[in-house]
């Protein structure tokens, strides 16, 4: 039993370490890296922590008003987290945001509330890429970023991506960050090519692994999406 033990970790082990790698060197390469601070006005900066450059989103969205956290929360958070447009007039209002055709991305949304009108009341919202439904936020805690993950391959035909805010009248939508990390092609392959959500996230010190499937790495294709 030992042995038939050590037959099936053994390439579970060198299958995970070859994922691993693939995403190591995605990041070390920061060419190709989008990262927008949504609600900044103004020119470029580089985020003093990670050394990230960042862009202000004020052109690749028409509509929502750009505001703060409170400033108790402020040091809890690097720069761009601190910032953030919220949409309180419309339903569906969306970002455009220019790509790289051809191009497998992880996308992340960050949100930090951070009470920022006072009142203590914490919204919910969807979110959407394109057509597709990526996720239903609700927020539990106004001092806490809520960062939402996706694998996404953008196809050959389409250089942008729209990312949109759907207001569900349980108070106002608002985005703090959107951030594209381009990925191989190879990472984390579907049987349709249709993105995929992140499930949880396990921290076990060094490594950073996600569940599902060969119990370490579980990223699950969205429902009801297009291509």
């Amino acid at each position: 039993m030992w042995l038939t033990c050590k037959l099936f970790v053994f390439p579970l082990l060198l299958w995970f370490a070859h994922n691993l790698l693939l995403l190591v060197h995605a990041q070390d390469d920061p060419s190709g890296f989008i990262s927008i601070d949504c609600g900044k006005s103004g020119s470029s900066y580089t985020e003093k922590v990670t050394g990230i450059t960042y862009i202000s989103d004020s052109n690749l969205v028409d509509t929502g008003e750009s505001s703060f956290i409170l400033d108790k929360y402020l040091d809890a958070h690097i720069q761009p987290y601190q910032s953030f447009r919220s949409f309180p007039q419309g339903i569906r209002n969306c970002y455009k945001i220019n790509i790289t055709s051809g191009t497998k991305y992880l996308i992340r949304a960050i949100f930090v509330h951070g009470n920022y009108d006072g009142q203590d009341k914490l919204p919910k919202f969807d979110l959407y890429v394109g057509p597709n439904l990526w996720d239903s936020l609700k927020l539990m805690n106004a001092s806490i970023a809520v960062t939402k993950e996706l694998i996404h391959y953008v196809p050959r035909h389409r250089n942008y991506i729209q990312l949109c805010l759907v207001n569900k009248l349980f108070g106002i939508p608002f985005i703090s960050a959107i951030e594209f990390r381009p990925l191989p092609n190879s990472t984390y392959p579907t049987e349709e090519g249709g993105p995929m959500a992140l499930v949880s996230r396990f921290d076990t010190g060094q490594w950073i692994v996600y569940r599902g499937a060969l119990i370490i790495v579980f990223w699950m294709g969205t429902p009801g999406t297009t291509k």
